[in-house]
């Protein structure tokens, strides 16, 4: 559960929003912070801005947004908050870009603008795409470098400078393989590594042919849920 002030939640249209709570890029740290404070921060919280990107089936929406592709519900979003912005949107609510390229050339052009200006990757959503909850196959990330998700199941202690704090977390894929992540910490981070049982996400670079990933790196978390 996300304590937000009372400023920020009142202060939302009625209808429903699917969107990202966001600080800016490279500021995943300093928001997952904000958002993990029972008692909310005002000052930090006026950085934070909640970005949407979709409206998923809602009582009040007129057609039901149940039956609507993603073309059809963006352009019900966009005229919804637009009517919504003529009266008392906060600052804080913003509508994200939706872009369309001409060709696979242009996407990856798109690509490699986006994150030479800091972000991670893009978000690929197809238009004829029917609202549903949790991942769908419709939704794709795509970045320069690939990440995923396994469990922490152990704890390898440093040597030399890194002694007595963390050397390598043991890391179980869904696969059930086991590799281990050794790069990629802070020192904050090896002085109080992520606990048995936490989800964390890592970069890597292909995997070898037994499956296990290459030139793995620690990239962050998974918020707990």
């Amino acid at each position: 559960m996300i304590h937000a002030p009372a400023w920020f939640t009142q202060s939302l249209p009625t209808f429903s929003l699917d969107g990202e709570l966001w600080m800016g890029r490279g500021s995943f740290e300093r928001l997952s912070a904000v958002v993990r404070t029972l008692q909310p921060d005002d000052a930090a919280w006026r950085n934070v801005r909640y970005v949407v990107f979709d409206m998923p089936i809602s009582d009040d929406s007129s057609p039901d947004a149940s039956s609507l592709t993603f073309e059809q519900r963006w352009a019900l979003l966009k005229a919804r908050l637009g009517a919504f912005a003529g009266s008392s949107q906060p600052s804080w609510l913003q509508l994200s870009t939706q872009d369309r390229v001409a060709s696979l050339a242009a996407l990856k052009a798109h690509l490699h603008e986006v994150t030479s200006n800091g972000a991670e990757g893009l978000v690929l959503h197809r238009w004829s795409a029917h609202w549903m909850p949790g991942r769908s196959s419709a939704v794709k990330k795509l970045k320069l470098q690939p990440d995923a998700e396994a469990i922490v199941v152990g704890h390898l202690p440093g040597k030399g400078k890194y002694k007595g704090q963390l050397g390598a977390l043991t890391m179980q894929m869904p696969t059930g393989q086991g590799f281990v992540l050794g790069s990629g910490f802070s020192d904050a981070q090896r002085a109080l590594p992520p606990s048995i049982g936490r989800i964390v996400t890592y970069r890597f670079r292909g995997h070898t042919a037994a499956g296990i990933p290459k030139f793995a790196s620690f990239l962050r978390v998974r918020e707990i849920e």
